[in-house]
Formats: C-alpha cells, structure tokens, sequence
C-alpha cells in the first residue's frame, strides 16, 4: 500500500506543490485577466495536490523553456511539458496524457504546398526559443535557418513583422492566427506530434516518479483529462492511449 505522506515529501519537500504551468501554449493553460491560470495543466495540477493532500502553489511561465528551467532547477515540484530527450537530463517524464499536432503556417503566396519542402537553404523557419517544436526542428532541419521567436505565442507576430518564410509551432494556434489575419495558410497535415507529459525534477526518488506515472494513468483511465479537455473547450488535443502494463 502506497504512504502517501512519504510520496508527497519525495515529490514536494517544501511541503507545499509548486506546479510549473506554461501559459504560452494556449492548447493546455491560459492566463485569465486577474492574472489567475487556468486550463488543463491546471486542473491536473489541482487534481494532483489533492490526492497528495498538499496545498498548490502555481507558477505560471510565458514561455515552455522558463518553466522547464523551474523543474529542472528544482524551484517546481512538478511541470507539464512536451517530451523531448533534452529536456530528459533533468527531467523525469510521465506517459503523455494528451497529443497536440505542430504545423507550419505559411504566406499564401508561398510556393511551399509541402512540409518536406521546407528543409531548404533559402528557407527561415520561425518557432519559439526553447519549445518542443525548438528543440525537434533543431534536430531534423538540415538545411533550412531557425529564427526563434522570444516566445511561442510571439511567433505569429515575428513572422508578420514580416520575418521568415515559414512559421511552426502549435497547429491550433496557428490556424488561429489564419483565420483572422488574411494572406496566410497552412500546410497540409503536421511535422511532428507532441507528447505532452508531466514531469518531476530528476533525483525526486523512483517512488515519487512511479507514483506520478500512476496519477497520469489513472486520470486518462478515469476519464479526467477528456472532460477537461470538453470543459475548456480545447481544440487540436487528444486524449493520448494508456500505458499497457
């Protein structure tokens, strides 16, 4: 039987969680007008301090690489983040609990109809400084220029200063920004598919990690994260599958 008090010391041993919530993917969490997050990662977040019965202090970053910096650093208890094996040198992942597609968005006049015509020399590519889709196109761009953006959400607005001649990032949010800015289209289809996971400091404990990895299980089981999902609206994510044990 799982003691629950001594997983919640290994996972938060200030006695309090400190959750690390990126409000700049706007598919999972969000910032209201009083400054207050909400979203998914948020209800997660919730869910998960109380069945640890600790109290939630939430962290709420612009960017995804800010509050990686807060895991990795310790100064979180527990953050949500897209899978990428950087990231896993200070981090230890969960299974993902949702899937969410990243696109390229491109002028209408582009000739590119094509994501594997985008990897050319001539080519810059707009993404947001330390994100998934950062960290991933760092790798599989061979050939075409990375122009990081301060932020994902600002990569829209880089890209129409005009900078750069494509822009990647979370497909929703850039289909978003085709819908109300005239002269932009997306490519068909995704460049990758984003495992977004939950994620505790390395040197938590292997309980403290096999205890999470069961709380995400269980909240998908559950059903949990597909009402939060319906209940936010959330368009562009996907319940991701279970685990087989």
């Amino acid at each position: 039987m799982t003691d629950l008090s001594a997983i919640a010391s290994l996972i938060a041993p200030t006695g309090r969680l400190r959750a690390a919530i990126n409000v700049g993917n706007p598919v999972l969490a969000h910032k209201r007008a009083d400054g207050s997050g909400a979203g998914v990662s948020v209800d997660l977040a919730t869910r998960m301090a109380a069945q640890l019965g600790l109290s939630l202090d939430l962290q709420l970053f612009e960017a995804a690489a800010h509050s990686v910096d807060a895991v990795t650093q310790g100064q979180a208890d527990v953050g949500f983040f897209a899978v990428d094996p950087v990231r896993g040198a200070g981090i230890g992942f969960s299974a993902p609990y949702v899937l969410i597609e990243g696109a390229y968005m491109v002028r209408s006049d582009s000739a590119l109809r094509d994501n594997a015509q985008v990897d050319v020399a001539e080519h810059e590519v707009v993404v947001g400084q330390g994100s998934a889709y950062d960290l991933y196109l760092s790798r599989a761009l061979k050939h075409a220029r990375i122009l990081r953006a301060p932020t994902s959400p600002a990569v829209v607005d880089v890209y129409l200063q005009p900078q750069g001649d494509v822009a990647a990032g979370v497909k929703v949010q850039l289909e978003a920004a085709v819908a109300s800015h005239p002269g932009l289209r997306m490519l068909p289809g995704h460049f990758m598919l984003i495992q977004q996971a939950m994620g505790l400091p390395k040197g938590r404990g292997e309980a403290a990690l096999q205890w999470l990895a069961a709380f995400v299980e269980e909240a998908k089981a559950s059903g949990f994260v597909a009402q939060a999902l319906a209940q936010h609206q959330v368009q562009g994510a996907v319940v991701a599958p279970g685990v087989q044990r």
